[in-house]
């Protein structure tokens, strides 16, 4: 074990030449990072994680219910044993040769049996009340870590000028405002990369992991290798879209459309801008060229740069959903389905009895008039960067 963490830790790979761990040891005159601060993360994201739980069950659902947001789900499907067998033992996405043979069985016609299994699919999704208490607990975490990043940011040097992150690297104490800053940023994405598994599930589900375990890989590469400059300015820029896209989602399940459509007119704005005009301008531009200048690269500078490139592709895939969204939203009038919906949608006609019903089906099946249980008008759910 000794050796394998002498070489994960291998000075060459995580520091520039010349620099050792024991030049980064605290002093009675200055504190740097330690890699030993960071398992402070893992208790603190199970606290965060209790804290949220408490959040959503006294603080966000009584305002749901105060907005008149219902704790009811999709419309569920007419109780059948031969399908609930078949849905919970072999597939839940049945194929066109399954459906015939489940069409002759049940003397149902094929159209009848899809929109069972879309029906049943869809029972499995959360309410609109948990979605608006997850939305506004993300809000609330969203607006207070962007709020007091940027309080403590626009006293430091480097907001201003970005060779500030590298001059005297890495020699730069860390100050009190950072190891906070860092430490919630950390312990908030464990839960979240926790979370991913019981909460709302949604089309981009391995992006958004993907995109988790990036976040947490760049906060921890930055932090050992005491990159926290530039890492803050990473972290605060990315928590300023996010407020608007919670705050739109709320609106949404509240039904306050107009509201949701000027927040997320607003998100998009902000979104597009900074993660691919800001973004790349400032940040990928300090970190690439003004470090090489300034420090220099060595083994861990590429991986962190790597990571930051690869946040610039997420980046590019979630603004072309987001303009996707927004011609729809012009074209239609209001911000419409998210396409990374959790819940499948029935077209109107899939939604009528068709002429060729075998079977009469109880009024259960049906859905509401606009065919979406009134699920689906909603903003792109673009949530954690």
């Amino acid at each position: 074990m000794a050796g394998i963490l002498a070489w994960f830790w291998n000075e060459r790979f995580w520091l520039p030449h010349n620099v050792t761990w024991a030049d980064l040891k605290n002093t009675d005159e200055a504190t740097f990072p330690q890699a030993e601060d960071l398992y402070l993360a893992c208790p603190l994201a199970f606290c965060i994680f209790m804290i949220r739980l408490v959040f959503e069950r006294f603080i966000a659902r009584p305002c749901a219910m105060g907005l008149k947001i219902q704790a009811n789900g999709p419309q569920k499907a007419q109780p059948n044993a031969i399908l609930e067998k078949v849905f919970t033992a072999i597939t839940k996405h049945p194929d066109e040769k399954r459906l015939e043979g489940l069409s002759k069985q049940l003397d149902w016609d094929v159209r009848t049996i899809q929109r069972w299994f879309r029906q049943r699919r869809n029972q499995e999704k959360p309410s609109t009340l948990a979605r608006f208490c997850e939305s506004m607990w993300r809000f609330t975490f969203y607006l207070y870590i962007f709020t007091y990043g940027v309080r403590f940011l626009k006293k430091t040097p480097w907001l201003w000028n970005t060779k500030e992150c590298w001059y005297n690297y890495p020699y730069q104490p860390l100050t009190v405002d950072v190891h906070y800053y860092y430490i919630l940023e950390l312990s908030f994405y464990l839960s979240l990369l926790f979370s991913r598994f019981t909460d709302i599930r949604r089309k981009d589900f391995l992006i958004m992991f993907l995109h988790h375990v990036a976040a947490i890989s760049l906060i921890v590469f930055s932090y050992v290798n005491n990159m926290a400059r530039v890492g803050t300015l990473v972290m605060c820029l990315h928590d300023a879209a996010d407020v608007l896209i919670e705050a739109a989602k709320m609106a949404n399940y509240a039904k306050c459309q107009i509201l949701c459509n000027l927040l997320f007119a607003m998100f998009a704005i902000l979104f597009i801008t900074s993660r691919l005009g800001v973004y790349p301008i400032w940040i990928l531009n300090t970190t690439l060229f003004e470090s090489w200048e300034i420090v220099g690269p060595y083994p861990s500078w590429w991986v962190f740069n790597l990571l930051l490139v690869l946040l610039q592709l997420l980046h590019s895939f979630w603004s072309y959903l987001i303009v996707k969204t927004a011609c729809r939203a012009i074209s239609k009038g209001k911000v419409s389905k998210d396409d990374r919906s959790d819940i499948e949608s029935n077209s109107d006609e899939d939604d009528s009895p068709p002429p060729s019903q075998k079977h009469h089906i109880s009024a259960t099946n049906g859905t509401n008039k606009n065919g979406t249980n009134g699920y689906l008008t909603g903003v792109p759910y673009l949530d954690e960067h």
